[in-house]
């Protein structure tokens, strides 16, 4: 491996679902500090930036991204394509690896897991993921991608889907780029029944719930050990279950050449 590894973190206080969820606390400190913690524990060499919009009220973002002694970059709201690019770029890149800010529960293990297959491959990638298809429970998501792909797609994307999710032009155009998949190796697929991310309330409570069983016993737990907690716990899983399966992909179904109603569920409203 030759160049440095950059993980870009985009992260804002906006969000139609739960606005300013990567700042709510999750034992005394926020869940975007959380997250920058889960992601220092991967074992390879890699730089953090966190990336935010330039909007007023992501100021609050820059100044926890300094308490985290974490460096920070401010971009188009929306375009978040543009932002991933400009990031990247300011920390002189060679490997880009995407993490979305709403994922504090990510494994470390799951990362290692896809940059080792990243980088021993018998095949150069110019993308590898865990997400295409996914079978990890979802909330731990890690996409690589190098520097040259993501200038390309940078540069070609013009869907707005393509801009605001900032990887779909390359994943769903496999004959333009040597693209790679990690699938979990449990064989199993949670993809579509555990929820470990962050839209709505009732994740926040659940993830909440999780750090609170489990952190103080091991900073450094795993999916496995979040696993175990909802085998013996299924009133945990519950908190959030109704959005088990719900993803962007729903939208955008008539427009993806590589995903399927499969791969997404409608929210399905639990009665009171």
């Amino acid at each position: 491996m030759e160049g440095k590894i950059v993980i870009v973190i985009q992260a804002r206080m906006a969000s139609t679902r739960l606005p300013g969820k990567v700042m709510r606390p999750i034992l005394g400190k926020s869940l975007l500090a959380r997250m920058v913690e889960r992601l220092q524990m991967i074992s390879y060499p890699v730089s953090l930036i966190i990336a935010t919009s330039e909007n007023e009220e992501d100021d609050v973002i820059v100044r926890e991204a300094e308490a985290l002694e974490v460096k920070w970059f401010r971009g188009s709201e929306h375009n978040l394509l543009e932002r991933h690019y400009h990031a990247a770029k300011l920390l002189d890149a060679a490997f880009v690896v995407k993490i979305p800010s709403d994922c504090p529960l990510i494994d470390p293990r799951a990362i290692d897991r896809v940059l080792n297959y990243f980088f021993h491959p018998p095949i150069k990638f110019d993308y590898v993921s865990n997400l295409h298809p996914a079978t990890w429970p979802d909330g731990n998501d890690v996409e690589i991608m190098t520097i040259a792909c993501l200038t390309e797609t940078y540069k070609k994307s013009s869907r707005s889907f393509e801009q605001e999710h900032t990887t779909p032009y390359i994943w769903e155009n496999p004959d333009k780029f040597k693209i790679g998949n990690v699938v979990w190796e449990t064989g199993k697929d949670y993809s579509m029944s555990h929820r470990f991310t962050i839209d709505y309330l009732e994740d926040y409570h659940f993830i909440k719930t999780v750090f609170e069983q489990l952190y103080l016993q091991k900073k450094t737990f795993s999916c496995n050990d979040v696993l175990d907690l909802l085998t013996a716990r299924p009133d945990i899983m519950q908190i959030n279950s109704a959005y088990a399966g719900v993803n962007w992909y729903r939208h955008h179904l008539s427009e993806l050449k590589t995903v399927n109603a499969g791969q997404t569920k409608m929210i399905k409203m639990q009665s009171t």
